[in-house]
């Protein structure tokens, strides 16, 4: 078995935990039961050795051996190549799991992750803007929620393109985004349910609590 390593902060403030994008890496790793370690990178300093890895001094990335990757897409579609719990085992199937990855990563995030950061950071709601963001995610949302409404998981069964767009999800569903959406809400509860999830979101949550404990000695 490769040596599979996860790299992501030594810490990050309160808001963002549970969020942190090494939590998808997680939830793949523990469905796929792969063994890996986790390694930690500095909040503080994210100078050359980060970049290397990391171009725009982000998490995570994974080292596969002597292969380091990048994006989580692109790392959750490696460890698809890994394991056939992440990824369907037919041609087509596979072919579908990819491009959900794709649509989950470009044309939901891409219209959820202003509207989440604008509520995140307290913005107006009754501007132009606002709006604007408002109603491109509400567009992406009644396009896809016909969609979830036909089926249990995006490609069959499940797969790293559930773990991507559940997790897209939740984040606005953490701020209502799907009150109107109920087949969405019901697949983010149905995907969050799964031990694999729990058992990442814990593992996050406790790295960054040992992180606190560390900066106050």
């Amino acid at each position: 078995m490769a040596d599979l390593t996860l790299t992501t902060f030594n810490w990050v403030p309160e808001a963002p935990r549970g969020f942190v994008r090494d939590l998808r890496v997680r939830w793949a790793l523990e469905e796929a039961a792969l063994p890996y370690r986790v390694a930690s990178a500095p909040f503080d300093d994210r100078g050359p050795a980060h970049l290397a890895h990391q171009p725009f001094g982000q998490v995570p990335w994974l080292t596969d051996g002597d292969i380091s990757i990048f994006e989580t897409g692109a790392i959750l579609l490696h460890l698809g190549g890994l394991s056939t719990k992440l990824m369907p085992t037919d041609r087509r199937g596979r072919t579908e799991a990819t491009e959900w990855v794709f649509a989950a990563l470009n044309s939901v995030e891409m219209a959820s992750l202003p509207w989440g950061m604008s509520k995140f950071m307290g913005h107006p709601t009754d501007t132009a803007a606002f709006k604007f963001v408002d109603d491109f995610l509400k567009l992406r949302l009644g396009h896809l929620e016909p969609v979830l409404s036909s089926r249990e998981w995006l490609a069959g069964s499940f797969s790293v393109a559930d773990i991507l767009m559940a997790d897209v999800l939740r984040v606005v569903d953490g701020f209502g985004a799907l009150a109107d959406s109920p087949a969405c809400r019901t697949y983010v509860a149905r995907a969050t349910a799964r031990p694999a999830f729990a058992k990442a979101h814990a593992d996050q949550m406790a790295h960054f609590a040992a992180a606190d404990k560390a900066r106050k000695t």
